[in-house]
């Protein structure tokens, strides 16, 4: 039997399309399911309610919590896995972050302390680093002209769809335990699309500090260009591109 955490959120829902057969779906309310697919309570803070919806599972997908603060996510986290120990469950895929193996700080802290409670549980394990969600980064033509500040370098952003069936792939594949997977869509940068789609492209400065202007800032620097194949090897074909999805 498999089950997924989080499985009425984004993500999960799309891995929840994606499986046939013995499937559950662990989630804090059970009603948001869709019909058709079993139903558990299981809530990151409530240990009880969590050994409880993972009775019987074999392999479960931990799909990261939502949660901002650090210390508590760690702390789901990490019950999630006490839980999966306890329960009997013998696998567990991850959907952790780019470069949680080696950077401990900032948005990857609470990633790096799950890895790390993963391999110390002794749970036979598959680790699956996403990138950022290209939805969110998907360039917009206003008056004719793509605007961005990213300084024309590129983003290794992959989409939901891609990263749902690569997450549902390693869980019910039979090749992929005790592997770590760094995901990397294809890279792209907002002067490519706009050349892509026949509009003029102009590099604006941040409009004001904030989210956006802190990941505009990580892509100027660079930060997004690393590459991997282990997305393609996981979805055994290539990953949507982004001038495909916006022409589609």
């Amino acid at each position: 039997m498999y089950a997924v955490t989080a499985a009425t959120g984004n993500l999960g829902r799309l891995v929840l399309d994606r499986l046939k057969g013995d499937v559950v779906a662990v989630v804090r309310d059970p009603s948001r399911v869709p019909s058709g697919v079993e139903a558990r309570h299981g809530d990151y803070d409530d240990p009880i309610s969590l050994r409880a919806a993972f009775a019987g599972v074999e392999r479960l997908l931990l799909i990261s919590s939502s949660e901002l603060d650090t210390a508590r996510r760690i702390t789901q986290h990490r019950n999630a896995v006490d839980a999966a120990v306890a329960a009997g469950v013998t696998a567990i895929v991850y959907t952790s972050f780019l470069n949680a193996d080696t950077v401990a700080t900032g948005m990857t802290e609470g990633h790096h302390a799950t890895e790390q409670a993963i391999f110390e549980s002794g749970l036979a394990h598959t680790i699956l680093r996403n990138p950022f969600y290209g939805e969110a980064f998907l360039p917009q033509v206003t008056d004719g002209v793509i605007r961005s500040s990213t300084g024309g370098r590129g983003l290794n952003t992959a989409f939901r769809d891609d990263l749902a069936q690569a997450a549902a792939n390693a869980l019910t594949g039979d090749d992929h335990l005790g592997r770590a997977y760094d995901l990397t869509g294809p890279l792209w940068s907002c002067p490519e699309v706009a050349d892509a789609l026949g509009v003029a492209y102009e590099e604006v400065p941040d409009a004001a500090p904030g989210p956006m202007a802190w990941l505009n800032g990580l892509v100027r620097a660079g930060a997004l260009e690393r590459q991997t194949p282990d997305l393609e090897i996981l979805l055994g074909r290539p990953a949507e591109r982004v001038i495909a999805r916006l022409k589609g």
